[in-house]
């Protein structure tokens, strides 16, 4: 990974329980916290204002995120950035998904608890409640529904593919052994349990 802002004084930090796919690239001040993924080809850049990504995040293949000149990126806890899309100078809270090729441009808001559908184009400037799904060009709130519990689950399977992938392993999500641990991770959420716990 290589820094390339101005003074050569800021480098991404990165939370040792991370993993960063060989392909990804981190420049400037970044900020990854404790169980993140970053995932094949996707590039965060931070030459002005900073990125920070909430512990548990994954950010996924192809995914561009980028800051404004005027505002940072902050991605919250427990969020899904899925295949393809473009997270810019904007804010997610914690617990939320945001859908393949979606776009969220600078100054944006997004609730926690919120799920951004895949194609959407959320506008500069757009804030959105907790809780809401976000669909559309440009993007608007079709419905309200808590997606917290929904959305971590998807972290944790992330974070599960993480853990496997580090080792060697590309099957995480095949079997009775998968199907036993969905389910037990499932119940644990049912009652936030999960929050507590940094892995597992």
């Amino acid at each position: 990974m290589t820094d390339t802002s101005k003074n050569g004084s800021s480098d991404p930090e990165i939370d040792p329980s991370s993993w960063i796919a060989p392909s990804a690239q981190l420049f400037g001040a970044v900020s990854v916290g404790a169980g993140v993924s970053i995932w094949h080809n996707s590039v965060l850049r931070a030459e002005c204002q900073q990125i920070r990504i909430g512990r548990m995040t994954n950010i996924q293949d192809f995914a561009m995120v980028h800051v404004g000149f005027d505002v940072p990126t902050r991605i919250g806890e427990f969020c899904s950035i899925t295949h393809h899309t473009t997270i810019h100078g904007c804010e997610i809270g914690d617990h939320c998904l945001v859908g393949i090729g979606a776009v969220i441009m600078d100054g944006a808001v997004i609730g926690s608890g919120s799920i951004v559908a895949g194609g959407a184009f959320v506008t500069e400037g757009s804030v959105f409640p907790p809780n809401s799904i976000i669909a559309g060009l440009p993007a608007k709130v079709i419905r309200e529904r808590d997606n917290a519990r929904a959305n971590r689950m998807n972290a944790w399977v992330y974070h599960r593919n993480a853990e496997w992938t580090r080792r060697g392993d590309h099957r995480a999500w095949d079997g009775a052994e998968f199907e036993a641990w969905r389910e037990a991770k499932r119940l644990e959420i049912e009652t936030d349990g999960d929050l507590a716990l940094q892995s597992g």
